[in-house]
């Protein structure tokens, strides 16, 4: 089934269309609006690749388990081995994201995707060039732009499940942290540094959260952004440079005069009303300087507040990403994965406390070898989006209706 774009404002009229796959040039900031290599003004509407380059246990219904990369890659190894753990990581990233995923998100009228990465798989090897360098060929056959977002960096930017770090933001006191982050985004840039399908970088997904005690960091992020940019800058010049407030990207007030000639400044927002009010602080400061805004995340609500939120976004013409694409058994996302076999055996077991005190509890109530490897098996079956329901209601809730 066919999906196009339901249009919510007839002034925006041709000017904020998908890409062009035949332009070239890149996508540049030009005072509050981005502009296509064409000139023409771009909205950006889109969807982010979660669960992809950076696991969630909620997105595998392991709540209460497992949630971040790191726990949710022993838990696995835990069920069926460390080698056969690792043949399925390696089999499950190729398998998530497809052409046929990126294809569908084109049909159904979006323009651009965020690809959410963990740092490690820029360090050595070439898995991630490779996974991302498919992708971002998809995009550019589908004409989607990307934009890339370092999730998990060194040290962790949160300190939470999200960034796969130890407890603690520790990428704000840590000097090899902050030189790796630099580094690994000098890598990519440099990879990327001739790529008009990626528009752009963005730097540290939800940096610092709203915890009173890490308020304390919110001066230090600045300067980090600033450094991170000077190392891309020295590879790249021409791809834009996104920039997310502090306090899971809601506090812009960390922020002074745009620093750089192509920034875009991002926010999130989550579990509040989809209403005006809510974002009229960042509106502000996107008129007062005259920059590009755009929300990279949100969802996780009601089809009813989602649609209530786009309109809000598009009224002020403000580009969004929503979260996310794919994940297990739920409706609020845009194609739903099915639960493999086993699947209650393996959550239940996910649950359990661990410890050296729990171990052999845990032993005796492991699930099967047998199990446990027939039910990741079926998760890679069930991951492809050839077996993945399509939710129609949130796809209508984003702004699409079905073509008769």
């Amino acid at each position: 089934m066919r999906y196009t774009r339901r249009q919510f404002s007839a002034g925006l009229g041709a000017g904020f269309l998908g890409r062009n796959a035949t332009s070239s040039g890149f996508v540049r900031a030009e005072g509050k609006n981005l502009l296509d290599p064409s000139g023409r003004k771009l909205l950006l509407r889109g969807i982010n690749l979660g669960n992809w380059l950076e696991p969630e246990g909620y997105m595998f219904l392991l709540d209460g388990g497992p949630a971040s990369p790191r726990e949710i890659e022993g838990f696995f190894a835990e069920l069926i081995g460390p080698d056969a753990a690792a043949r399925f990581w390696q089999e499950y990233r190729l398998r998530y994201i497809t052409k046929a995923d990126l294809q569908f998100i084109q049909r159904c009228g979006l323009n651009s995707v965020r690809i959410p990465f963990h740092y490690k798989f820029f360090v050595s090897g070439d898995e991630g060039f490779r996974l991302l360098d498919a992708a971002i060929e998809w995009c550019r056959a589908a004409g989607v732009w990307v934009i890339l977002d370092m999730h998990c960096a060194p040290g962790g930017q949160t300190g939470t499940n999200i960034d796969d770090s130890y407890g603690y933001p520790w990428l704000y006191e840590s000097k090899p942290a902050q030189d790796l982050t630099c580094e690994v985004w000098g890598r990519i840039a440099q990879h990327y540094r001739a790529e008009n399908t990626v528009i752009g970088y963005d730097l540290l997904n939800e940096p610092i959260p709203h915890f009173p005690q890490l308020s304390k960091y919110n001066d230090k992020l600045e300067p980090l952004y600033r450094r991170i940019t000077r190392a891309i800058r020295e590879v790249d010049e021409q791809h834009l440079i996104f920039l997310e407030g502090a306090q899971w990207a809601s506090n812009f007030h960390v922020f002074g005069a745009p620093f750089d000639s192509k920034l875009v400044y991002q926010f999130h927002k989550y579990w509040t009303a989809p209403t005006q009010e809510v974002i009229q602080e960042y509106v502000d400061y996107r008129d007062r300087y005259q920059v590009p805004l755009w929300l990279g995340e949100s969802g996780e609500n009601s089809d009813q507040w989602i649609r209530e939120f786009v309109s809000v976004l598009e009224e002020n013409e403000i580009g969004w990403c929503f979260w996310p694409y794919k994940k297990m058994e739920k409706t609020s996302c845009m194609v739903s994965i099915g639960k493999p076999a086993h699947w209650d055996e393996i959550t239940a077991f996910a649950k359990m406390p661990s410890g050296t005190d729990m171990a052999e509890k845990r032993i005796a109530a492991r699930p099967s070898v047998a199990h446990s490897q027939e039910a990741l098996d079926d998760l890679l079956r069930k991951i492809d989006f050839s077996a993945c329901t399509m939710n129609n209601g949130y796809l209508k809730a984003l702004g699409y209706q079905p073509r008769q």
